[in-house]
């Protein structure tokens, strides 16, 4: 299960030092993508993301081609080096707005990798009664 917050510098190549504990539960290889819905990216261990694949192919073309062209195109394969740095190519970086300081955010399947003043107007704009309606709808 991946969890914890971290923060985090990328540099101007694009090099992320990523979180010894989150690479530890990645494994030696993980992929990278576009999140779903908000300005972030998605780091998914290999066997997460072969059940996304998967989940994804088992629609009908018409119904999965759009989220196909979304995530497909831009999503990489990482493997960090020595230090744990991975880089992140130009156009995943220009999607989640990724600059100098960043957050990386382990979502129990997956971390998500957010540009830091992204994160924090998230985390401002969370309501703790909404979370508890969220939580009621789910019955718990």
């Amino acid at each position: 299960m991946l969890v914890n917050e971290y923060n985090c510098n990328i540099d101007i190549k694009g090099r992320l030092n990523f979180p010894a504990k989150l690479r530890e539960e990645l494994g030696e290889t993980f992929i990278i993508c576009k999140g779903f819905g908000d300005p972030c990216l998605y780091a998914y261990p290999l066997d997460e993301w072969e059940k996304k694949r998967t989940l994804i192919r088992s629609y009908p073309i018409n119904e999965s081609k759009q989220l196909q062209r979304y995530l497909f195109p831009t999503a990489t394969d990482v493997t960090p080096d020595k230090q744990g740095r991975i880089i992140i190519p130009l156009k995943l970086r220009e999607h989640a707005s990724l600059t100098k300081e960043v957050v990386v955010v382990g979502a129990d399947d997956r971390c998500e990798i957010w540009d830091k003043a992204s994160w924090e107007k998230v985390n401002e704009e969370m309501d703790d009664q909404e979370i508890i309606q969220i939580l009621g709808s789910m019955g718990r």
